[in-house]
């Protein structure tokens, strides 16, 4: 029996076409295959297979590349550009299996060697992207998707390029080529300040999560390789790449939720200061999902206070954050590990290793019921520090 439940979910797992990257066999994602069923029939029924895009745009702009998971075709074409970005220099790319979370970025040149300067800023002088996309429908059909999309010229308006700017998008695409240099030079272009005066530093709401999306980018697996092997690392980004925008950024930059008995479930920043004795806090990273108690409340659990009257609402409270994991668990592919652990115990670093450490071993005062942790990495107030000193050079 036991060999027919392992063929099965060897089975299970060839259809997905997946490699789960796993540190042992109990893990849930091996032990659930009915799991898979159920997402299959349900979760995501746009799979398609045998995908190819093409793409044709205006003659004012060029394709360099596309980042992301397909593979050039080799259609040449003039409308490649001769810097090639990723996979470049077709028109044309496969893509083996896709569905509704499927995501690629373009990177576009612009062809006319004197710039978008001479356009000019009229309505009319407009461009264009076209997408085709060949694939075929889990239920054997071959469908066609045309998206046409058009956008105007500007010459140099800063306010305009920062509207249009996408900082969640951003951070998602290529992320090593947006670190450090790259941050600084968006800084000293777009942001708002008087020449060597750091604290008159400010940036337009369009931008100002931007560089604190890059310093969790740069705390993270995907820049800091470091305790993860080589396959990890690339299982990790390639995740990255084909995820869609909404969940890079839960990959870049995890949610954190709070839960207590003076207020219902609420968003709280990702540092260090969240930690509190008497708070549950749920960290969606996710490849896993932590339920971090605090001592008091893990002291209150161990002394089963939630299975005697007249403490339901501790009961529900302990309740409360499970079932939004379940939830969580419930609609990723592939399934997250599901970390439950409680301050000062060793699981406990799966939720500090993403906080921001406002809080050190060398801080001063820690807050009661709080914690510290134990890193000598800078803090966000020390990264921005840098970033503004930098930027209005």
């Amino acid at each position: 029996m036991s060999g027919g439940r392992e063929l099965f979910r060897a089975e299970k797992w060839a259809e997905t076409g997946w490699i789960p990257p796993l540190a042992g066999f109990q893990r849930r994602q091996l032990t659930n295959p009915w799991e898979f069923s159920a997402w299959a029939a349900g979760a995501r029924k746009w799979p398609g297979t045998r995908g190819i895009l093409e793409i044709n745009c205006s003659k004012d702009v060029k394709v360099q590349g596309i980042i992301g998971p397909c593979t050039s075709l080799e259609k040449k074409s003039p409308l490649s550009s001769d810097t090639v970005i990723c996979q470049g220099n077709t028109s044309a790319w496969k893509m083996c299996g896709l569905d509704r979370k499927t995501s690629l970025c373009f990177v576009y040149d612009i062809a006319k060697k004197d710039g978008p300067d001479s356009i000019g800023q009229s309505t009319s002088n407009q461009f264009y992207f076209q997408f085709l996309t060949y694939y075929q429908h889990n239920e054997g059909q071959m469908r066609l998707r045309s998206t046409t999309i058009s956008r105007r010229w500007v010459s140099g308006a800063d306010n305009e390029l920062v509207a249009g700017f996408d900082q969640e998008a951003a951070v998602d695409f290529d992320p090593v080529r947006w670190l450090d240099r790259a941050l600084i030079r968006i800084c000293s272009k777009f942001g708002d300040y008087q020449k060597e005066t750091p604290s008159s530093f400010s940036l337009s709401p369009r931008l100002s999560i931007f560089p604190q999306f890059i310093f969790n980018l740069r705390r993270s697996q995907f820049v800091q390789v470091f305790n993860n092997s080589p396959d990890e690392t690339a299982y990790f980004r390639m995740m990255l790449d084909r995820e869609d925008v909404a969940n890079a950024v839960v990959i870049i930059q995890p949610p954190l939720i709070s839960y207590s008995f003076q207020s219902g479930p609420q968003p709280v920043l990702l540092d260090a200061t969240a930690i509190a004795s008497d708070k549950i806090l749920l960290l969606d990273s996710y490849f896993t999902v932590v339920i971090f108690h605090g001592i008091t409340i893990a002291q209150w659990r161990n002394a089963g206070y939630q299975d005697q009257e007249g403490h339901e609402a501790f009961a529900q409270l302990l309740k409360a954050p499970h079932e939004e994991a379940g939830s969580i668990i419930k609609e990723r592919f592939l399934v997250p590990r599901l970390v439950v652990c409680d301050q000062c115990g060793s699981q406990a670093r799966f939720l500090l290793a993403k906080l921001n450490p406002s809080v050190t071993y060398n801080s001063d005062n820690p807050s009661p019921g709080g914690d510290v942790i134990f890193t000598d990495d800078v803090s966000f107030q020390v990264f921005m520090d840098h970033l503004q000193r930098l930027a209005v050079q």
